[in-house]
């Protein structure tokens, strides 16, 4: 009789009714969760203490790691390794006050059976809703049931009566009254004529999204299917970063400093210093001068009518930042590129989208936005920001709760007040950027503007889609906001209508918020309705929030 070597499984040890267990998704860089290490502390013997009041023991999942001095799990092997331990029906609490990859711990919540709360501090210090949100949307996506909770002390009525719910129940029930199915009967003749054929046009004549490698910072939530996609007519084109690294060897040192100039001639600034460590520097910014053409230039090569940039895996370590170069393609008026060796421009007159960090929603979005805003003859500029964080502010005409959306760079300058000239650009921080390079900072303009978001859930394509005012801020409130976030990174400061903080936090399926200006609150509204009528021709469920 052949013997072979049988696997021996043994199952983790039943946790006791009155415990939980917590753990905590980080970052894939040492530098960063090393920096973040003491607020998820704090945030975790806050939880603790509000558990403990509860009558429930919460004990960790995996240890504090002297060596590498922090306790998160820091890559998907380590996630699956910790939840090897970890029995699948016991109460599971992923606690966030950073941004992390959803990649780490997806497995293990993929398989877990047990009751599963998701919480974040109500902070901007790290972008720990941010990351909050970007699991909340790879869980959606995957099909796992889960609850979520935030809170600035875990003190608060709101915050303890959502963990008695979840201890009881196993859930938590948030108000959704803010949101409802589109109808589109409802919708304005005009505009809804427009969208359907704007996207019977997209399904005969197809657009292809260039995405310069899939993934980007454990994001799952932001990979669409080919099947999701391709029924709407919008087909992907699998580019490599490295390929993007060698285009920007083809690109000459003058044809660098020719977008640097122009940049410059149209009163943009650059805070620049000496040391490369540090400091934004010349060669950085030229290095990214060299992307933005060698970007466009591919895009050209393969069709593409748009583009992503995964940048932090890989491309981190080969160059500088990419956060210049998104925020100038998203904008209509920006350094002309031409075809090597020609004097061809490439699109001339128009904004190449970018979908920064990959996100496929944000492509389709953009997608969507672009042909929409552009058949309507309004600026078809637009950019997905992190949904950061907020606070009440009264002054200044505003008395309301108003969003920090912020982005690392990606925003096009025809957002900012001032446009180029209201724009500079700074280092990024050299925890998340070891090779530095530039970002696109400025204040968003006050405006109406049109939000969205689209995301997978149940196997098919969604859309919650909103209005909101952007709204100028006295500016040392704004500096204030900038310091209690990143100061080096574009700030657009939102009220949005109809939707409070806790309806939007409880809803949204993503760290991103596609955001769009349109010329007035009239227009603002036409321009939603024919969005809303091409995504749902597209085969998209639209849901409208506040409206």
């Amino acid at each position: 009789m052949t013997t072979y070597t049988m696997p021996v499984l043994t199952e983790p040890a039943r946790v006791a009714q009155n415990e939980a267990i917590l753990v905590a998704s980080g970052d894939l860089r040492l530098s960063a969760n090393q920096e973040c290490w003491a607020a998820q502390h704090d945030m975790e013997e806050r939880i603790i203490a509000a558990f403990a009041a509860e009558g429930i023991t919460v004990r960790r999942g995996h240890a504090y790691d002297p060596v590498e001095e922090h306790g998160f799990i820091s890559s998907q092997r380590m996630g699956m390794d910790v939840f090897q331990n970890i029995h699948p029906e016991a109460r599971l609490i992923v606690a966030e006050a950073v941004w992390q990859y959803s990649h780490h711990v997806l497995a293990g919540l993929r398989a877990h059976r047990g009751p599963i709360l998701t919480v974040a501090n109500w902070s901007g210090q790290w972008p720990g809703l941010v990351g909050l949100l970007n699991l909340n949307g790879s869980l959606t996506k995957m099909g796992v049931r889960y609850s979520s909770i935030w809170s600035v002390d875990f003190t608060d009525d709101f915050f303890r009566r959502g963990i008695r719910q979840w201890i009881a129940e196993g859930t938590i029930t948030h108000d959704a009254s803010h949101v409802r199915d589109l109808v589109t009967a409802s919708l304005p003749a005009d505009e809804a004529a427009l969208g359907r054929a704007l996207a019977a046009q997209l399904r005969q004549e197809k657009a292809i999204m260039g995405v310069f490698d899939e993934g980007c910072m454990g994001m799952y939530n932001a990979i669409f299917d080919d099947e999701l996609l391709n029924p709407a007519g919008i087909y992907k084109e699998r580019l490599s970063q490295s390929a993007l690294v060698a285009a920007m060897r083809l690109v000459s040192d003058a044809e660098a400093r020719q977008v640097y100039d122009w940049l410059r001639d149209r009163g943009m600034t650059f805070v620049t210093g000496p040391n490369e460590e540090t400091d934004l520097t010349e060669r950085q910014i030229l290095e990214q001068c060299k992307m933005y053409i060698a970007a466009v230039r591919i895009a050209d090569d393969f069709g593409c009518d748009l583009i992503g940039i995964q940048y932090q895996q890989g491309l981190k370590d080969m160059a500088p930042a990419s956060d210049l170069v998104e925020g100038l393609l998203n904008n209509v008026e920006r350094p002309p590129v031409f075809r090597t060796g020609s004097t061809e421009e490439l699109y001339a007159g128009r904004a190449l989208p970018h979908f920064n960090e990959v996100d496929e929603g944000a492509a389709v979005d953009a997608l969507v936005t672009n042909r929409v805003w552009t058949a309507m003859g309004f600026d078809p500029a637009t950019t997905l920001h992190d949904i950061r964080w907020g606070e009440h502010f009264k002054g200044n005409g505003v008395d309301d709760f108003v969003w920090v959306f912020l982005i690392s760079g990606a925003a096009p300058p025809s957002h900012f007040i001032g446009g180029y000239a209201g724009a500079s650009s700074e280092r990024q921080p050299a925890m998340y950027f070891r090779l530095g390079g530039g970002t696109l900072k400025g204040i968003s303009k006050p405006g109406e503007i049109v939000w969205s978001r689209v995301y997978a859930m149940d196997g098919v394509l969604h859309c919650d889609i909103g209005r909101a005012t952007a709204v100028e801020l006295p500016r040392e409130e704004t500096e204030r906001r900038w310091q209690m976030t990143s100061p080096q990174w574009p700030i657009m400061h939102a009220v949005l209508h109809g939707v409070s903080r806790d309806q939007l936090m409880a809803r949204h399926k993503a760290n991103h918020i596609n955001v769009v200006y349109a010329p007035s609150a009239e227009a603002a509204d036409r321009a939603l309705a024919a969005k809303a009528a091409m995504l749902d021709a597209m085969g998209i469920k639209v849901h409208l929030c506040g409206i």
